[in-house]
Formats: C-alpha cells, sequence, structure tokens
C-alpha cells in the first residue's frame, strides 16, 4: 500500500492539468496596449479586423488585420498587434513590418477562450497608432490552461 504523501506526491502533476480559467481582463487588455503604444494615444481608423462575430469553435479562428498604409519608406506601417480581453493573455500576436513588405496586412488563427472584444493596433511610421475592434460570440471556448 502507497503511504498518504508518497500518494500525494504521485498526484501532484494531475493537478497541473487541471483546467483553469481566462485571466485576461479590459483592464489587463488596456494594460497590454499601453506596453505596444507607450500610453500614445490610439485613433480607431486606417484599421480593419476581418473576423467572424460567430465562432462555432475557439480552437482554432482565422482573423486578418490589414491597415491603410502605402508602404513607401516616408509612410509604412511598422508593427501590427493583436488583444483580447478575455485569453489568458491579453497580448495575442505583434507583427514587425517595413517598407518592403508590401501591404500592411497580418492572416492568422488564434484561440479564444470565450466570447470577447479584439482590437488590432497598428503602429506607423510617423509615430501614430491607428485601430479596430470587433466583438466575437463564441458557443464552444478554448484557451482554457491548466
Amino acid at each position: 500500500m502507497i503511504a498518504p504523501t508518497r500518494r500525494l506526491l504521485l498526484a501532484a502533476p494531475a493537478l497541473l492539468l487541471l483546467p483553469r480559467q481566462a485571466d485576461a481582463t479590459p483592464e489587463a487588455m488596456a494594460e497590454a496596449v499601453r506596453g505596444f503604444t507607450g500610453g500614445a494615444p490610439v485613433t480607431p481608423g486606417r484599421v480593419a479586423l476581418d473576423i467572424s462575430p460567430l465562432v462555432e469553435n475557439g480552437n482554432t479562428v482565422p482573423l486578418s488585420v490589414i491597415v491603410d498604409s502605402p508602404m513607401t519608406e516616408a509612410d509604412h506601417v511598422r508593427a501590427i498587434a493583436v488583444f483580447n480581453e478575455r485569453n489568458p493573455q491579453p497580448h495575442v500576436i505583434t507583427a514587425q513590418l517595413g517598407p518592403r513588405a508590401g501591404r500592411a496586412l497580418l492572416s492568422t488563427h488564434i484561440r479564444l477562450a470565450t466570447s470577447q472584444t479584439l482590437l488590432a493596433v497598428a503602429a506607423l511610421s510617423d509615430g501614430s497608432f491607428w485601430s479596430d475592434r470587433a466583438q466575437v460570440v463564441v458557443t464552444l471556448a478554448a484557451c482554457i490552461e491548466g
């Protein structure tokens, strides 16, 4: 027979597999955006966040972000970042760009823990920040980490 303390030690790794709820909040998302922008103001516009408003399965959700920019040496997008308010981590992705990219476009798949707001922010070469947001309803959650 296994001693109770040894049984607890053997069961401890299984406790790591228990699901936990999403940690991010709208406040955490706002803080992550401030970290990306350095506290600079973010203006709505010039950015188009394309994601389905209703997602059946949050495990793999396609999204695209396109920024209205000529992508010249003098006027281009330096980075595109995507943030969420209810996943375990509020900062989803940042893509670094430059004038040689040709188009200011980011396409990827993400996981969504639950219904929430997503925010895409573009950093332009003139130091300005532009954004678009989208509300997404998720019927089957993902991102439950252990």
